[in-house]
């Protein structure tokens, strides 16, 4: 009855919190938040987004750091007819999404390291509980009732909160082969770390009994069914606790080549190969049994593909476009992975418009498509194709020191599933937003 509550933990809160799919995240930089495409980066977040392209920043050491405060809510409705409720919203805040980068290029080579939330990052509270949680209990006043005991309410405490990130470090060496054409090469090391709390307790029926509730006040349904000499669904209903801590670590080798045939004109491209990643059971409560202490299981992250157009249409104008595919259905989810149709993908496009030479705001609209079926998709860990727009600024203090500005607005698709209990067919659907600000801090020690 109660084993809902983790049945799929096992995959949840390891999507990104704002861009990527499925896993990765992909907002690692203001300016990505403020364009929404940086496949084709000059700039110090190309450490990320552009290995290759570090190479065309100025010799000497840059470094920057980047912060977003993301708020987003995850809601699902159910319309199984017994739930005493039908949505439940799951509210994730994020005030501290981190990210920093430093670089150093001397003539035709470059070191540079990353640092930031490559999955996860996030804190998602179901305060009050999840559909699956509660069914099992919204059906016993209608089993009572047909057992010759009219019993018309329920009700029950159920509370679910899970945390994850996967923080990434990143170290890139970059070589120019010839004046316009540049590789990269480094590997990302993963420390994931997945959290999870959660309680069923309090459980109340009304049945109206004539010896033990003869009132049909509500009362406790362990201690209802315990009397009537019924221990297993005393048991079933009877309070439960989950907390439990997942650790794992992986590597990603990554690849990388920067073009610029023309001054206008930046093209990029970034292999990620698929990250190898085994997460660990460490549990301390557990009383559905369901999360043995020391258990291991796969959950890898994609490989990507990433290219990237920067051009200049006029002096004071730059279009950029990208283009990201995530190699899901080649990951290991313990067999997860079997109900994703297609790879997912994303296209980027932005622009930008230099008011003065210090001063320059932008633009970008960003698609993205995941291909997972129905089977995939489960109230603890949905994954919908979104339409998102960002907009911000960059403003150069001097030639020491920026600021970049983004602000972004996330439009997810609904989907449904058609789950069948026992009595037939119902149907769910999941439904998400998301909104947030970001600020990157850039200094530039160079000659």
């Amino acid at each position: 009855m109660k084993k809902g509550i983790i049945l799929t933990a096992l995959v949840c809160f390891t999507a990104p919190v704002v861009f990527g799919t499925i896993i990765t995240n992909t907002n690692q930089s203001a300016q990505y938040l403020r364009l929404l495409s940086r496949g084709a980066s000059t700039e110090i977040d190309a450490v990320y987004y552009n290995p290759a392209g570090v190479l065309q920043m100025d010799d000497g050491f840059h470094f920057s750091f980047h912060n977003q405060t993301v708020f987003q809510d995850k809601t699902v409705v159910n319309n199984f007819p017994f739930l005493n409720e039908s949505e439940y919203l799951g509210e994730v805040n994020v005030p501290f999404f981190p990210s920093f980068f430093a670089a150093f290029k001397t003539g035709k080579f470059a070191l540079s390291f990353g640092f930031g939330p490559n999955s996860g990052g996030g804190s998602a509270d179901f305060a009050s509980g999840l559909p699956s949680f509660e069914t099992s209990f919204s059906m016993m006043p209608t089993m009572l009732t047909l057992m010759g005991l009219p019993t018309t309410a329920y009700s029950v405490d159920i509370a679910f909160n899970g945390k994850s990130v996967f923080y990434g470090f990143q170290l890139n060496a970059s070589i120019g082969l010839t004046d316009t054409f540049s590789v990269a090469a480094g590997a990302r090391y993963i420390s994931a770390v997945n959290n999870y709390e959660g309680s069923i307790g309090n459980v109340m029926i009304n049945p109206q009994h004539p010896l033990i509730n003869p009132t049909g006040a509500m009362i406790s349904a362990p201690q209802f069914f315990t009397l009537i000499g019924d221990p297993l669904t005393a048991a079933l209903t009877s309070d439960m606790s989950l907390e439990v801590k997942q650790t794992g670590t992986g590597f990603t080798p990554i690849v990388g080549l920067h073009f610029k045939p023309v001054e206008q004109l930046n093209i990029g491209v970034r292999y990620e190969f698929k990250t190898k990643l085994e997460l660990t059971n460490d549990t301390t409560v557990d009383d559905s049994g369901l999360f043995p202490d020391g258990y291991s299981f796969r959950k890898d992250i994609p490989a990507i593909l990433a290219v990237g157009v920067d051009y200049a249409l006029m002096e004071k104008l730059r279009a950029m476009l990208t283009f990201q595919m995530f190699f899901d259905k080649s990951a290991n989810w313990e067999g997860l992975e079997d109900y994703v149709d297609s790879n997912s993908f994303d296209i980027g496009f932005g622009l930008e418009y230099n008011i003065t030479p210090s001063f320059l705001i932008s633009a970008g609209y960003l698609y993205t498509k995941v291909g997972v079926n129905e089977d995939y998709q489960s109230e603890l860990d949905f994954q919908l194709s979104s339409n998102a727009v960002a907009a911000g600024g960059k403003f150069t203090i001097n030639n020491k020191f920026d600021i970049d500005l983004g602000a972004f607005y996330v439009m997810y698709q609904d989907d449904d599933k058609t789950i069948n209990y026992l009595i037939g067919p119902f149907l769910e659907t999941y439904k998400q937003t998301s909104l947030g600000v970001a600020i990157g801090l850039t200094y530039h020690l160079t000659k």
